[in-house]
């Protein structure tokens, strides 16, 4: 165990960041995730390749507008690249060398060779690499939800956490080496962020380094300079960590955001990474303030990891009970009787305005209705009072009730909460 120095000043860990609790339930995401009408797959399209049900979609698209929005205010810039690429760009980057087991066989295309990716960040050096750039420029933030590929073995897929098409929320920062140490800790903090808005936990900090095998780069000057920079930003950040070998890319060390299963099994979803390797391997350079040519240093970060897998861990964690702004149906209408349907419909359509997702529920007594919807953080109780008054009588998620109030100012209340992307369901 490495243990890092107290806190550094204005960073304080939070509860989300600690280990998780003994009485922290967790459930099997491929049950569940099917059951909930999630995602599920089809031996037509293939092993390891789910698709994603109305519900799941809106888990996994509010998911990437929460990366995309947090990334914009952090002053990223978003790009597309293509999922394909030509073998000669991957023996350039190195994976071809040190990773081409994993990936997919390449494909004859007019006399090219062509691979599916099993990474952006070549696609990304490449982008820099196209422009000059100066120093002022510096450091020029990159990100992408982009698809790549992994020539995973049947033995080991399963659910959301083993597939073979991923969508990798990536980004790739390209700074001079002294503003490294800082990018690498702005990465930390919206990770934070991030975790405690999903509401969850790490069960522990891991600095991934290399070890025994032609597996990794032979450079142990590059090893030392990265390892070196990335204890540090452990440290400043006051974050307990361990030191592992044999864990790290083939081009660098890593920081390992790791999480844990239902049956306990570890896996890494977020990462910051600090590359010495692609950088001269593409022959990345910017203009310095001497006028001279100078290497760039690239940190690779990922808030979330795939969505495959923080969905996968979102839902073993909440057993579909998702913080309101990611829930599917943020907001159930129930209209006592037959008679209040037409104002239930009409709360649900201003719901819908307020960019809620919401619907109505009608069919059967609504005690089981109330039973069937459990999951669902708001639900919204119109009887012939309400519709009457234009109130609403709400019921949070875990049976609370709240006194009736004007449909505007409990709409206006759930969207503001949805809007902050916190899991608290009320605030009085």
């Amino acid at each position: 165990m490495c243990q890092a120095r107290g806190d550094a000043p204005g960073f304080r860990v939070p509860r989300s960041l600690a280990p998780f609790r003994e009485e922290t339930v967790m459930y099997d995401h491929r049950k569940l995730g099917r059951e909930l009408d999630l995602f599920d797959t089809d031996p037509l399209i293939g092993s390891g390749l789910p698709y994603w049900l109305p519900d799941g979609a809106a888990v996994r698209l509010a998911l990437e507008e929460y990366v995309r929005d947090v990334e914009r205010r952090a002053g990223y810039r978003h790009v597309y690249s293509p999922v394909l690429g030509k073998r000669e760009l991957y023996e350039i980057s190195g994976h071809w060398a040190h990773y081409h087991e994993d990936m997919f066989p390449p494909m004859d295309l007019g006399g090219e060779q062509v691979v599916l990716r099993p990474s952006l960040c070549p696609h990304h050096a490449l982008m820099f690499r196209a422009r000059g750039h100066s120093y002022r420029e510096l450091p020029l933030r990159l990100a992408e939800l982009g698809g790549m590929h992994r020539a995973e073995l049947s033995g080991v897929l399963g659910g959301l956490t083993r597939v073979r098409a991923i969508q990798l929320n990536d980004a790739h920062i390209f700074c001079a080496p002294g503003q490294a140490v800082d990018e690498a800790r702005a990465a930390l903090d919206l990770i934070a962020a991030a975790y405690r808005a999903m509401d969850i936990r790490p069960v522990r900090y891991r600095l991934s380094l290399p070890g025994p095998g032609g597996k990794y780069v032979a450079d142990p000057g590059l090893w030392e300079r990265a390892s070196a920079l990335l204890e540090e930003v452990l440290k400043e950040a006051g974050l307990p960590y361990e030191a592992e070998e044999g864990e790290a890319a083939f081009y660098g060390p890593k920081i390992d955001v790791q999480i844990a299963d239902h049956a306990g099994r570890e896996s890494t979803l977020s990462t910051v990474q600090i590359d010495f390797y692609q950088p001269e391997r593409f022959d990345l350079h910017y203009t310095g303030p001497d006028g001279g040519r100078h290497r760039p240093v690239m940190v690779h970060r990922s808030i979330v990891g795939s969505v495959e897998r923080a969905v996968a861990h979102l839902i073993e964690v909440h057993g579909g009970a998702f913080p309101a702004w990611l829930a599917p149906r943020q907001v159930v209408v129930l209209p006592v009787s037959e008679a209040e349907i037409p104002a239930a419909e009409a709360l649900a359509g201003r719901c819908r305005e307020l960019g809620l997702r919401a619907d109505v529920s009608a069919q059967g007594s609504l005690s089981a209705r109330i039973r069937a919807a459990h999951l669902t953080p708001y639900q919204a109780v119109v009887g012939s009072r309400e519709a009457a008054d234009g109130s609403v009588s709400l019921r949070l998620r875990g049976s609370r009730s709240l006194p009736p109030m004007p449909v505007g100012e409990a709409l206006g209340k759930i969207a503001a909460l949805a809007g902050t992307r916190r899991p608290e369901l009320w605030e009085e």
